[in-house]
C-alpha cells in the first residue's frame, strides 16, 4: 500500500529537526494570538524549545481542567488562536468542553488514518459518526473528502434505515464506533439485505479482538485509531496491525501520571499531546489517557513512533478516610527521596476502616528510607500508611499508581 504522504516515510531525526521547527512557529503564533496559552506558557523561551527534553520543561495542560477554564473565560478558555466569529465550528463535547473547528482540508487530519485504512476513491463510506455537537461526524467527513471518497453522513441510530442506504447506495466502508458496525450487519443479515461493506476505520471505544476477527470472518477488515475533539488524530492502526503509529502532526509523550516527566520507552504513563496547529494550539495536553511506547518501527515502513494504543485512564484519584489522594502527590513523596524510583499506593478495607500501603521501588532499601517516605507520605496526603519497599521492576507496567481495590458492590 503506498504512504499517503513523504511525511509518514521520513528519516527520524529529519522529522524532529522538522516538527519542532515547526513547534516554534506555532508557538510564537499562539504567545501573539491566543492570551490563554500566554498566561499557561509564562516567559517561554521560544527559540530554546528545540528538542523533547526543552519540551518536558514546559507546563502540562490538563483536559481535565479545560471546563473550569471555559467557564472562567469563555468560550475557548483564551487557547485558541481565532475568535469565536472566525471560526467555521464551534462544538460541546461531554464534560462540557467546548472546541473549535477550522475550515481547512482535512483541518483534524484523519485522513491519513482512512488512507492507511485502505479507504480512497472509488469508495462509498457510510459515517456513522455523530454530527449534533459533538465533531466526530465531522471529523471523518472531512478526511473522507481528502482521500477522494464519497460520504453517506449517516450518523448514529436508525439501524433499519442505515441498512436501507448502505444496501441500495452500495456502501464500501464503514466508519463509526466499532461495535455498531455489528449492529448494522447482523440487522441485515435479519432483513435479507446483502451488504458490500469491506473495510472499516473505526474510534471512540474499545475494539475488542473478539469483535475484529468477527468483521474478518464476515469480510471485513477493521482498523482503529486514536483521536479527540481537540486534537484530531494522535495515532492509528496500518495493515501491520503492531501498535498504533503517531501522526505527523502531533507530538507525542508518555509521562509518568501526577507529572509531566517522560516515562522510560515501554513503560505505561499517561499520554500528553502536542498539536502543531496554529488554530488551536495545544502544548503539552495531558490527555488523562494511558499508553506506551512501542519500540522500533513498523513494518509497513512509516517510521513514526509507535504507541500500545488506549491503556485506561491516568486520573487515579481515590478518597481514603473522607481525604482525596492524587497521582501527583505520589509523584511529590517520589520527588523528595532520590533513592526512591517508583511508587503505588493500594487501598483496601480492613473490616470497616480503609488502610492503604504506598510500595516503594529502590535499589538502596533500609529501614531508614521507609520510615522516612511513611513521614513523607503523611505530611504530603495527610494520612498515615504503610510502606513496603521492592525490588526495581517489581511493581506491576500498567500506568497505576493508586490502585483502589475496595469493593463499592
Amino acid at each position: 500500500m503506498s504512504h499517503f504522504d513523504f511525511l509518514e516515510i521520513r528519516d527520524p531525526a529529519d522529522r524532529a529537526a522538522e516538527q519542532f521547527a515547526e513547534l516554534r512557529r506555532v508557538l510564537e503564533f499562539a504567545l501573539d494570538h491566543a492570551p490563554g496559552m500566554l498566561d499557561h506558557l509564562g516567559g517561554v523561551d521560544v527559540d530554546a524549545v528545540i528538542n523533547r527534553r526543552a519540551l518536558a520543561a514546559l507546563p502540562i495542560l490538563r483536559k481535565s481542567d479545560l471546563p473550569a477554564m471555559q467557564a472562567a473565560d469563555p468560550p475557548f478558555a483564551g487557547l485558541a488562536t481565532r475568535a469565536p466569529y472566525h471560526t467555521a465550528r464551534i462544538f460541546m463535547s461531554p464534560g462540557p468542553i467546548l472546541e473549535p473547528g477550522g475550515d481547512g482540508r482535512d483541518w483534524w487530519r484523519l485522513g491519513r488514518f482512512l488512507h492507511a485504512a485502505g479507504f480512497g476513491m472509488g469508495d462509498i463510506v457510510q459515517n456513522c459518526f455523530a454530527y449534533h455537537l459533538t465533531p466526530a461526524g465531522h471529523m471523518m467527513e472531512s478526511a473522507i473528502a481528502a482521500i477522494s471518497a464519497a460520504c453517506i453522513p449517516a450518523g448514529p441510530g436508525q439501524t433499519e434505515q442505515q441498512v436501507e442506504v448502505a444496501s441500495r447506495v452500495g456502501a464500501t466502508a464503514y466508519v463509526g464506533t466499532p461495535d455498531f458496525l455489528k449492529i448494522i450487519l447482523d440487522r441485515a443479515d435479519e432483513m435479507g439485505r446483502k451488504l458490500s461493506i469491506r473495510k472499516a476505520a473505526v474510534s471512540g471505544g474499545a475494539l475488542f479482538p473478539s469483535l475484529r476477527q468477527e468483521y474478518a470472518d464476515r469480510g471485513v477488515r477493521c482498523l482503529q485509531c486514536y483521536a479527540t475533539a481537540e486534537l484530531g488524530l494522535v495515532a492509528y492502526e496500518s495493515e501491520a496491525m503492531e501498535g498504533m503509529i503517531v501522526d505527523e502532526g502531533v507530538i507525542v509523550e508518555i509521562v509518568r501520571p501526577g507529572t509531566g516527566d517522560p516515562a522510560p520507552d515501554g513503560e505505561v504513563g499517561e499520554v500528553v499531546v502536542t498539536a502543531l496547529n496554529a488554530d488551536y494550539p495545544l502544548i503539552r495536553f495531558a490527555t488523562g489517557d494511558l499508553s506506551a511506547v512501542l519500540p522500533g518501527q513498523s513494518p509497513c515502513g512509516r517510521t513514526n513512533m509507535r504507541i500500545r494504543g488506549w491503556m485506561g485512564r491516568a486520573d487515579q484519584t481515590a478518597k481514603i478516610k473522607g481525604m482525596f489522594v492524587r497521582p501527583e502527590q505520589v509523584a511529590a513523596v517520589l520527588a523528595r527521596h532520590r533513592e526512591a524510583l517508583r511508587a503505588r499506593i493500594t487501598i483496601a478495607r480492613d473490616g470497616e476502616k480503609d488502610v492503604f500501603e504506598l510500595a516503594v521501588e529502590t535499589a538502596h532499601p533500609s529501614e531508614g528510607l521507609a520510615a522516612a517516605l511513611g513521614e513523607t507520605l503523611h505530611q504530603t496526603v495527610k494520612l498515615h500508611g504503610a510502606v513496603r519497599l521492592v525490588e526495581p521492576g517489581d511493581l506491576p507496567n500498567d500506568g497505576k499508581v493508586i490502585d483502589d481495590q475496595r469493593n463499592y458492590d
